[in-house]
């Protein structure tokens, strides 16, 4: 027993001199934010999607602008040709050579396709704005989860902190009965006792430190691993106390990026609708050309041996589908219902956030409580503890009375670094549903 643990204490001392030699750098959650905002993958994919979005919503992709094309071509003919003339006499031609060239461009313009393109190209705008929205749905998810994962690290971070001095008191508990035991003031037992112990407290700790290396990696990961691997989180929590529930909840209706989304789509689907409807109009279009052909004939037989012409032509057309075999009709009947569709799940939508907000605020509040009964029991925890250790000193109180003031001085620090950041991330949720997310400094 004693071998295994003076490992487990030299392998708990590497660990607490590797910890404590290197400075770290102090990484904020604004700090933390910062770097997802440039190097998270998934914001970057959003923010190209962005990019794509407004390149579909310029003039170039609206249809409003002509179309131009230019053509050229040219051609080499040789023949053997025979001919006989009027007065009799016969001329051969070998391998003449005929030679053709053309060049010519061509302009289209719709003047008037039943408004189609216009409304077409609003939904392109709209559909840009949309695009900007779940980009903003992507951040706020991102930064969600990475606040979860700071909060994580902070509550390890500071419940190792607790196990360490956990550690510390046990062996000083083992130094103690040591001591006792040779002077016959105690029996092996206690000594024993104080040995498994420190054990456990070492075996708590080395899953703790483990617990610590792993969410530091996964913040890594959600900030594009911008961070060094020797960084610590700042475990100072302030509470947004002056957070106003009637504001916040006129907010969710104009802030919350769900609903907004909604609206957008409602605006997407209108101008879907009467896209379709232009189809029972007619089409207007303008054409133009401009052509140029030469040719040349070296054969004597040819009556001209070169000929050069230009040509200029324009003209307006007129296109009505007077019937398509009901391909419009049915186009916007179908558009007609995903309208009333995307209305319908805007009153959904409506109530489910209200919902989410009343469900969010209350949890906010309620694990506000926790964490102030937290707070008080810690208090009395610790005050429980010194008083025992005092006794324990003094020998009126068995060593097993004495760890288990310990370990109900260490559950209660536990429970409180634990509803100390559930607070601080049930505040988060409430942000997030109320729209005001992004507009917070962490």
């Amino acid at each position: 027993m004693k071998t295994f643990y003076k490992k487990i204490l030299v392998f708990i001392s590497i660990t607490f001199i590797a910890t404590n030699t290197f400075s770290q750098e102090v990484i904020k959650p604004s700090d933390a934010i910062a770097l997802a905002l440039e190097h998270n993958y998934g914001i970057q994919i959003a923010k190209n999607n962005v990019e794509v979005a407004a390149n579909n919503k310029n003039i170039l992709n609206s249809g409003y602008l002509p179309t131009l094309a230019g053509n050229a071509g040219g051609s080499i003919d040789r023949q053997d040709a025979e001919g006989q003339l009027a007065n009799g006499d016969v001329r051969v031609a070998e391998g003449a050579e005929t030679r053709r060239y053309n060049a010519s461009i061509s302009l289209n313009y719709t003047l008037f396709d039943g408004l189609g393109r216009y409304y077409d190209y609003k939904r392109l705008k709209q559909e840009y704005n949309l695009t900007e929205l779940q980009a903003r749905e992507t951040i706020e998810n991102t930064t969600i989860q990475l606040l979860t994962i700071y909060y994580n690290i902070a509550q390890e971070s500071e419940n190792f902190k607790s196990l360490k001095e956990t550690l510390k008191i046990s062996k000083d508990r083992l130094t103690r009965s040591e001591y006792q035991f040779d002077y016959g003031q105690n029996t092996k037992l206690d000594v024993l006792n104080a040995e498994v112990d420190i054990n456990n407290d070492s075996i708590s700790i080395i899953n703790a430190r483990q617990n610590l290396i792993n969410f530091k990696r996964d913040l890594n990961l959600v900030t594009g691993n911008k961070i060094t691997n020797l960084f610590e989180v700042d475990t100072t929590i302030i509470f947004l106390m002056q957070l106003d529930k009637e504001e916040l909840r006129n907010k969710v209706f104009e802030n919350n990026v769900t609903l907004i989304q909604n609206e957008k789509n409602i605006a997407i689907n209108e101008f879907t609708l009467k896209a379709n409807k232009s189809g029972y109009l007619p089409t207007i279009g303008l054409t133009g050309s401009y052509g140029w052909n030469e040719s040349t004939n070296n054969s004597p037989l040819a009556f001209v041996l070169q000929n050069t012409s230009t040509n200029v032509s324009v003209g307006i057309n007129l296109t009505w589908n007077l019937f398509d075999g009901g391909t419009t009709i049915t186009r916007v009947k179908n558009a007609r219902i995903n309208l009333e569709n995307q209305k319908l799940q805007k009153e959904q939508l409506r109530q489910e956030v209200e919902r989410n907000f009343n469900n969010t605020w209350d949890d906010y509040q309620n694990k506000l409580r926790i964490y102030e009964v937290q707070e008080d029991n810690i208090k009395t925890a610790k005050n429980n503890f010194e008083r025992t250790e005092e006794k324990f000193k003094l020998g009126q109180v068995t060593s097993i009375e004495f760890r288990q003031a310990q370990l109900n001085l260490l559950n209660a620090e536990l429970s409180r670094n634990q509803a100390k950041y559930q607070a601080k991330l049930a505040e988060v949720l409430v942000l997030q549903v109320s729209g005001e997310l992004l507009n917070v400094e962490f």
